[in-house]
């Protein structure tokens, strides 16, 4: 039997229990946190007083703050990217059949949205942004896409999956950290129920990796290995500005995640060291040759980058994002 057939039969396998993985991880609609349970009520008689409040409080965080903060909402609202590579899985796909794994990652999405949807509307709220150069580089990274180099491999894109939900996290409950230390505990709390959804969705797509493990070990571990080799790719791979080419800003906003702390060439680290526990990788038995040599690689790694992690300086550069610019005025 080909892998490809392999993977089709075990992602088959899986599906006969997506409906306990999604009441394990997922919130029904009726029950999960909507955007309006943190903002204030249109309809509500201090709507503009509670809205003074935002705009006053936001005034004492810094500018790398913000930047964090858009980046994290610009990646968050770029969903239609990630349901669309999801959706194109071997054994995952909606067309000829209605499957499971196509009803679990619309539902996924769904708890997703609600992230760039609550972080937009704040940030709108805020005044403390250029909404509009905000949209432009939005629309800008869904137009452009990303390769995340899984390609159609349900066993890659989980290993994304896993290590990309973590990461949000992270970059989460630090904004929620930060602000919460500056006294903006309507943001904090905010920002700490978006890292929870993100967090369950981790633990979601690490228990699908564990239960591959189980079926198919050998290619299992050699994805995880393709993946962690080649280096996992930031959704904000790909962020420019207006008028700028693609891919011009990222270096820029991961420099200013670094130095604010939001996220780090650390952070990378221990996420892989994390997985690698998690999935008991040290202890998987029945590997191929190949597949003991591709363990013996990604047991070796943390260490290998945290002596190239120890010796990064992050520069304290003073960038002009176009995101925090008065708008133009328009004759």
């Amino acid at each position: 039997m080909s892998i490809k057939n392999i993977r089709l039969e075990v992602m088959q396998t899986l599906e006969k229990s997506i409906g306990e993985f999604v009441d394990k991880y997922l919130i029904p609609v009726e029950q999960i946190w909507q955007p309006t349970d943190f903002l204030p009520d249109p309809q509500g008689d201090n709507f503009i007083e509670e809205i003074k409040e935002i705009r006053e409080i936001s005034k004492d965080m810094d500018d790398d703050f913000w930047v964090c903060l858009v980046g994290d909402t610009i990646t968050e609202e770029a969903l239609p990217t990630y349901e669309s590579w999801l959706l194109d899985l071997e054994g995952v796909q909606q067309d000829p059949h209605d499957n499971s794994w196509a009803k679990w990652v619309r539902a996924w999405t769904g708890e997703e949205n609600r992230h760039g949807d609550v972080l937009n509307k704040y940030l709108y709220l805020s005044g403390r942004v250029n909404m509009r150069e905000v949209e432009i580089t939005t629309q800008h990274l869904i137009n452009d896409g990303f390769d995340i180099g899984t390609s159609t491999d349900p066993y890659k894109n989980f290993v994304y999956t896993s290590f990309q939900e973590l990461a949000t996290y992270i970059s989460h409950i630090n904004v929620a950290k930060i602000a919460k230390k500056k006294g903006h505990k309507a943001l904090a709390k905010m920002s700490r129920i978006i890292a929870g959804d993100e967090m369950r969705h981790h633990l979601a797509y690490t228990d699908f990796i564990r239960h591959i493990f189980q079926y198919d070990p050998s290619e299992m571990m050699l994805a995880f290995h393709h993946m962690m080799k080649h280096k996992i790719v930031m959704p904000a791979m790909n962020l420019r500005e207006g008028g700028a080419e693609k891919g011009t800003l990222f270096d820029q906003f991961s420099n200013v995640a670094q130095r604010a702390g939001v996220y780090t060439a650390q952070d990378y680290i221990d996420i892989l060291e994390k997985l690698l526990k998690d999935w008991d990788i040290q202890n998987i038995n029945g590997l191929t040759d190949e597949a003991e040599k591709a363990r013996d690689y990604l047991m070796r790694l943390p260490s290998r980058m945290q002596r190239i992690t120890d010796r990064i300086v992050v520069p304290d550069t003073k960038y002009d994002f176009k995101w925090l610019q008065q708008p133009e005025l328009k004759i």
